[in-house]
C-alpha cells in the first residue's frame, strides 16, 4: 500500500470525528490552533523530560493537521489563505517539537553523545528544507509533492520515537535526517526536470512573460 492509499485510509477512519466537528460548525482555523497548541505544548513537555507525554501531544497535533483540511472542505471554507495559515502554524508546531527534543538531549542527566544534538539539528534542517523546497517550487508554478519523507510521515515517526523511548527516538532522528535530506534532493531533481521542460525554447510562447523571468534573488 502506497502513501496516498494510507492517507486515504486514515481519513476514512477519521470521518466520524470530522462529522462531529462539522455538525457543531467548528472552524477549521480553530482545529489548526488546537494542533498548534498540542504541538507547542508537546515540545515544552519533552524539554521538561517527559518523552511519552510529548509523543501523545504530538500525535494529537498530527490528528488536528489531518482534520482541519477535511473540516474546511466539508464546510465549504477551504481557501488559499486557510491553506497558507495552516502551513505556517504547522511549521511553528514542528519547530517546537524539534526544539523540545534538542533541549531534552542537551539536558539529559546522564549526558549525551556528541553526535546526538547534531543529528537532531540535521533532522530539523531536513524538515525545513523539505517544506521550503516545495513552497519555492510552487512559487514558480511547479507542483512539488514528491519525496519519501513528507510532513505526515515525519510527525508519525517523531511521535512513535518519543513514545518508544530515548534510544529509539535517536534512531528515528537519524532516519529523519537521512530521509528528509534525500527528499530535498528528490524535489530538486523534480523541479529541475520540470523547469527544463517548461523552459525549453520549443515550449515557450514568443512575447509572453515567463514566471522564472521574475524570480527573486533567493
Amino acid at each position: 500500500m502506497d502513501k496516498r492509499a494510507l492517507q486515504a485510509s486514515a481519513r476514512k477512519i477519521l470521518e466520524p470525528v470530522v462529522d462531529v466537528l462539522v455538525s457543531f460548525h467548528v472552524s477549521p482555523l480553530l482545529v489548526s490552533l488546537f494542533g498548534l497548541a498540542f504541538g507547542v505544548w508537546g515540545g515544552i513537555v519533552v524539554a521538561r523530560g517527559s518523552l511519552l507525554a510529548g509523543g501523545v501531544f504530538l500525535l494529537l497535533a498530527g490528528l488536528c493537521d489531518v482534520l482541519d483540511g477535511d473540516v474546511a472542505r466539508r464546510l465549504g471554507k477551504a481557501s488559499r489563505f486557510g491553506a497558507f495559515i495552516d502551513s505556517v502554524l504547522d511549521r511553528v508546531s514542528e519547530f517546537a517539537c524539534f526544539g523540545g527534543i534538542l533541549m531534552y538531549v542537551v539536558r539529559r542527566p546522564s549526558g549525551f553523545e556528541v553526535y546526538e544534538p547534531i543529528v537532531v539539528l540535521l533532522a530539523l534542517m531536513g524538515s525545513v528544507l523539505t517544506s521550503y523546497a516545495r513552497a519555492r517550487a510552487e512559487g514558480v508554478g511547479i507542483e512539488c509533492k514528491v519525496g519519501v519523507m513528507e510532513r505526515p510521515e515525519r510527525i508519525a515517526l517523531m511521535a512513535i520515537g518519543l513514545i518508544a523511548g530515548y534510544r529509539f527516538l535517536m534512531a528515528v532522528m537519524i532516519l529523519l535526517a537521512v530521509t528528509s535530506l534525500y527528499t530535498v534532493l528528490q524535489r530538486i531533481r523534480h523541479v529541475h526536470r520540470v523547469a527544463m521542460e517548461a523552459d525549453s525554447p520549443t515550449r515557450r510562447t514568443p512575447g509572453r512573460d515567463h514566471p522564472l523571468d521574475h524570480r527573486d534573488a533567493l
